[in-house]
Parts: C-alpha cells; structure tokens; sequence
C-alpha cells in the first residue's frame, strides 16, 4: 500500500513541478553547506564513503560537482517519470540528513 501511493505516477501538476524544484534547491543546498563543512573540518568529515573516495581522487570540488549532478539529473528522470511523491520522501529525507546536521555541525563552528 505504501509503494503504491509513493509510485503514484502522475503527469503534469503544480505539486510535481514544485517538489522537483525543491528538491534541486536541497541538492544545490546540500552542495554548498557541504563544501563549506569539509573546507572547515576536513575531508574525514565526510560520511560517504563513495564521496570521500572520489575527493581522495578528483578534489573535494569536482567531487561534490559530479556527485549533485548526478543527484539531481536522476531527480529529474524521476519527475519525469511522475514518481512525484517519491521525490518529495527524498526531498524530506535530505532535508532531515543531510541539510539539518550540516547547518547545525557549521553553527557550532561559527
């Protein structure tokens, strides 16, 4: 039941414009605190191992780049499947993982 209301397909509405707009917006937001905690603190901050890897490799820009774009490419292939829902999950849970503890880990800093 769960699945099916996440999965709802839908095609072109108000709600599904918006959230694929706000979830860009988390992206591009994630990308910049981000930076600026791993400026900060240093690359061992960072919890993903596949990101730490790549900034090992490429720099700690590029990284974050590359790994946004991706991000937000595959958010736009699902609004353009009409997953909508699923995109606002994503949304709140990026919201509650990764923008909420990097404000607060840069608040601390400050």
């Amino acid at each position: 039941m769960l699945s099916r209301w996440i999965f709802n397909q839908s095609r072109e509405s108000r709600f599904g414009n918006g959230v694929v707009l706000a979830f860009l917006l988390v992206q591009a937001l994630d990308g910049v605190l981000t930076y600026i905690g791993l400026a900060s603190i240093g690359r061992a901050a960072e919890g993903n191992p596949l990101l730490g890897g790549l900034m090992a490799m490429f720099g700690l820009v590029p990284a974050l780049a590359s790994a946004k774009l991706v991000a937000g490419s595959l958010g736009i292939v699902l609004h353009l499947f009409g997953t909508h829902r699923l995109i606002a999950v994503l949304t709140a849970i990026y919201v509650g993982a990764a923008i909420v503890p990097w404000a607060v880990i840069i608040a601390m800093l400050s």
